[in-house]
């Protein structure tokens, strides 16, 4: 079983509400701020864009690479947040 940061625990441990974009996993200052720049200023709205994408790990993984640049380490911190997200509150 691979680790999970304390972010990624805090955030998949309560609704998302309006948390920011910066508060999922692997989204630091820099994505953050492209991922804003780009209307994704919000971790709902990331959320939606996961779903749209039918939570599928690849799909999902190359949004965030042609989006904002995140490396493979922060693609799957970021995938694995969500898709833990879903599983507690969807």
């Amino acid at each position: 079983m691979s680790s999970t940061s304390q972010k990624h625990k805090d955030f998949v441990a309560e609704p998302m509400g309006e948390k920011s974009v910066m508060a999922l996993a692997g989204i630091g200052e820099v994505l953050g701020k492209r991922l804003e720049d780009k209307g994704f200023d919000k971790a709902y709205v990331v959320l939606g864009q996961f779903l749209v994408l039918k939570k599928d790990e690849e799909l999902f993984r190359d949004w965030l690479k042609d989006t904002c640049g995140a490396n493979s380490k922060q693609q799957g911190d970021c995938y694995g947040c969500l898709k833990e997200w879903c599983d507690a509150f969807l």
